[in-house]
């Protein structure tokens, strides 16, 4: 029997107050947060990560970091944006040190137009990964690379993406987000088989193939039964995050964090 932390995303609670929305997470069952650094509260991102940074270890919880996703890129066209991006995720990982955080999410960037180099968008990312690893590694955080992207504006095929890090210093790691991968026609059980040795974490969410809908678990299209076997098979030593749309009913995370532990057959760890 596998022993699993499962983490529960704040973007569940986006905009509310993130003491709130950690205690709330918290008395829903998380044995982690992710707290997303989005919105009107990290609109003065200085200022929020010094007081969270002596608010948040108080909470008998564990943590990773999801910098700004929203208007950010890596990998974007115009040069301002990837440097303000990246200064973002500087911040972000300096955060995760603060109150050790185990690792940071990391969107490798789009290509939002056809016209777009997607070559050229992976040696951005990749320039920028390897600049951040350098960042994250004497501070003892890992990053997480994530499948982002869809319908067109993914910088990677599936081949692509469990290449990518193959340069790249062991500090990263990736995170599969299964929404993403399956809006992409992704065949995620092999994925996962393919890159379990180097993941992270993985984001659990359905849809209902046509839009990024942040879903709770068996409530779109996804086929999940092969998704559990594997990770019931191989089991991976990633973090289990559900990654639910802001507004969803908070039950609908104490259900899928016992369907995983029911499925998987894992014994939760609710001691941090």
């Amino acid at each position: 029997m596998m022993k699993k932390e499962i983490c529960f995303s704040d973007l569940i609670l986006l905009a509310n107050p993130i003491e709130q929305n950690v205690e709330q997470l918290i008395e829903c069952g998380a044995d982690k947060v992710e707290l997303l650094m989005d919105g009107p509260l990290w609109d003065a991102i200085d200022e929020q990560i010094a007081k969270m940074s002596r608010i948040l270890p108080k909470y008998e919880v564990g943590y990773s970091i999801h910098p700004p996703a929203w208007d950010t890129s890596l990998t974007s066209e115009n040069r301002t944006i990837r440097e303000a991006s990246f200064l973002e995720y500087k911040k972000a990982i300096q955060f995760a040190h603060m109150i050790e955080a185990e690792h940071v999410v990391i969107h490798p960037g789009f290509c939002v137009s056809p016209v777009f180099d997607k070559a050229i968008a992976r040696k951005r990312a990749r320039e920028a990964i390897n600049q951040l690893c350098e960042i994250a590694k004497p501070l003892g955080v890992k990053l997480a690379v994530e499948n982002v992207g869809y319908k067109g504006s993914s910088i990677f095929t599936e081949d692509e993406f469990v290449y990518f890090l193959d340069d790249i210093d062991e500090t990263a790691g990736f995170l599969l987000d299964t929404g993403h991968a399956y809006l992409n026609s992704w065949d995620i059980p092999k994925l996962i088989r393919r890159i379990h040795n180097r993941l992270l974490a993985i984001h659990l969410h359905d849809n209902r193939g046509e839009k990024d809908e942040h879903m709770p678990i068996r409530e779109g299209t996804m086929e999940w039964e092969q998704v559990f076997d594997v990770l019931k098979e191989l089991q991976p030593s990633c973090q289990f995050i559900l990654e639910y749309v802001t507004g969803t009913d908070l039950a609908k995370l104490e259900q899928g964090k016992q369907l995983l532990i029911q499925r998987l057959d894992l014994k939760s760890n609710i001691i941090v």
